[in-house]
């Protein structure tokens, strides 16, 4: 069994990593980094950004910070970079990949905030192919 957690280094997602840990502590964890980027940039930066991949890739587990690489510890994890938009990378990666289920940050944002900004988190659970679990 695979869990995919995304991961971008902020509070919710180390609760997400700690919940995963916690409940799914003795399957493979995947932690899902997006780079993300502006439609109108990926024509014109396509050559930064792959560079910025690589160069992202490379450093991998080298930017989790000492919370989180203890809270992995004794973890059968793996670190996985992507660029594009955050709620479709990590929806089209559990449907490419042998993932079982997600767990997913919330920022906890409410009412005009929410519908503003949107949701990650809202997204992946209405489109992801497996089950999602939100921390809050």
């Amino acid at each position: 069994m695979t869990v995919l957690v995304p991961y971008d280094g902020s509070r919710p997602a180390q609760q997400a990593v700690e919940y995963a840990v916690d409940n799914w502590g003795d399957t493979r964890i995947v932690l899902l980094r997006v780079i993300e980027f502006a439609d109108g940039s990926l024509e014109a930066g396509l050559d930064l950004i792959k560079e910025r991949l690589k160069e992202s890739r490379e450093e991998g587990a080298a930017e989790l910070t000492d919370e989180l690489l203890e809270t992995l510890h004794d973890v059968d994890y793996d670190v996985e970079t992507v660029v594009g938009k955050p709620a479709r990378e990590i929806v089209g990666y559990a449907e490419a990949n042998d993932v079982e289920g997600i767990v997913i940050g919330s920022h906890g944002r409410t009412g005009a905030s929410r519908v503003l900004l949107g949701s990650v988190a809202q997204t992946v659970v209405r489109r992801a192919p497996v089950p999602v679990t939100v921390v809050r």
